[in-house]
């Protein structure tokens, strides 16, 4: 909107301007300087101003040191990768991102969270890597009024459980990953239905995802006639896992599901090994322990493990990424099938920064973007095509297509190339 704002000009000084002479008693209109209207911000938890030549502020929150310190740095370089490819510009500014180490924990998540929420230039966060850390962070970043899209964040109470608010929802946070909701049912389906099992123990380390996964397991298992033996928990940093593998054997478990994470989940595996009585107690767990360096840590005592993890899509699009990032860090992505997601995430909340900001009336490059408005316009994302397939949002910021498969380690020697190679069950299986 302009306001025109002009002066009237007589004859006489027309002529002593412009040497033209005009019909006596004409006068000119002239001078018409339109001014820009100001812009006001009516947004409900307000507006960041980026004046011209300022950066767009992004966070990125992935764990980059500790035993999963190899697969957030890579989601890191993801992130990266996905800023790259817009030549690191966003209408015609800069984008600067700002990396912390969230730890995958709660405190970590928190402090992370406020080292980037201290800048009120921030508009939102990637990550993180892990669902604790997303956990707590919400509460700062919601807060704040930032948003926060994150690639492999997938505990059901970061979003919806069975069609309500999670434990752990916050606004504005929104996730490209899985609701691990569909992997506990996919766990508990294939063991029920395609293992024959009957009696199932599940062993989670306290943390949102995996007791998130254990108490979909359990509901659904028990759904398919199964029956939880033993429902347990082991504390992050234990070595001996003895106690609760005797509890399993007590218990005629005749499948354990276990989603935790590194290093625990190696301890879990080779004193299973050398447990008599355990030979024929089938051991399952997720994507926790989904890496090339658990296979090498377990070797042969891991054989015969299931893996619930998300379908890749195969795609050119895919490859075509994959072929980026290995020219880019010499190396492939070791977080498979997270890097995807990670790099879908990214994009996200680009395309929503664009289509949310407003340009100034004054023409010169300053934008103006609403947090709210931002928050929804994630929300309305729908039919966006990524790397993982169609994303649409729903009203708790689940915006991943749910599609997951059990693999198989049948060949330790074999690494994760091959476990990936193997997969013996898709969920949903009818699509």
């Amino acid at each position: 909107m302009f306001q025109g704002k002009c002066s009237i000009l007589s004859l006489s000084t027309v002529v002593l301007l412009t040497g033209i002479f005009l019909p006596a008693g004409a006068v000119l209109l002239a001078a018409c300087q339109p001014t820009a209207t100001p812009f006001e911000c009516t947004d409900a938890i307000g507006c960041v101003e980026i004046a011209p030549g300022d950066p767009i502020k992004i966070g990125a929150l992935q764990t980059l040191s500790g035993s999963l310190g190899p697969q957030g740095t890579a989601l890191l370089q993801t992130v990266e990768l996905a800023v790259d490819d817009r030549d690191r510009e966003l209408l015609g500014h800069p984008i600067e991102l700002q990396s912390e180490d969230s730890l995958c924990s709660g405190e970590g998540g928190t402090t992370a969270a406020l080292k980037v929420a201290a800048d009120p230039q921030t508009l939102g966060i990637i990550g993180p890597t892990c669902s604790g850390a997303a956990a707590s962070a919400m509460k700062v970043v919601s807060k704040a009024g930032l948003v926060m899209i994150s690639g492999s964040s997938s505990a059901p109470s970061l979003t919806s459980v069975a069609g309500a608010p999670g434990t752990d929802w916050q606004p504005g946070f929104f996730r490209t990953a899985q609701n691990d909701a569909v992997v506990g049912r996919a766990a508990a389906t294939y063991a029920s239905q395609q293992l024959g099992v009957t009696k199932a123990a599940t062993i989670n380390d306290g943390d949102p995802y995996t007791r998130g996964l254990t108490d979909t397991f359990e509901e659904v298992f028990t759904e398919l006639g199964g029956e939880i033996v033993l429902s347990t928990a082991v504390n992050k940093g234990d070595t001996d896992m003895r106690p609760v593998l005797n509890a399993v054997l007590a218990s005629g478990a005749e499948l354990v599901f276990f989603p935790v994470f590194r290093l625990e989940g190696d301890y879990i595996v080779l004193q299973a090994s050398d447990m008599e009585g355990l030979e024929d107690v089938a051991l399952m767990s997720a994507e926790g322990l989904y890496f090339d360096s658990f296979i090498e840590a377990v070797g042969e005592a891991g054989a015969g493990m299931y893996f619930n993890t998300p379908a890749r899509l195969e795609s050119p699009a895919y490859d075509a990424f994959f072929s980026r990032y290995e020219t880019k860090y010499n190396e492939p992505p070791t977080f498979t099938p997270y890097d995807a997601h990670a790099y879908d995430a990214a994009n996200l909340l680009l395309n929503a920064i664009a289509a949310a900001a407003v340009q100034d009336a004054k023409g010169d490059g300053t934008l103006h973007i609403g947090r709210q408005a931002l928050r929804d316009t994630l929300y309305a994302t729908a039919n966006y095509q990524g790397l993982t397939g169609d994303l649409t949002c729903d009203q708790y910021g689940d915006c991943g297509p749910i599609r997951v498969q059990v693999t198989r380690l049948d060949d330790p020697a074999a690494g994760l190339e091959g476990l990936a190679a193997n997969v013996v069950y898709i969920y949903p299986p009818d699509q």
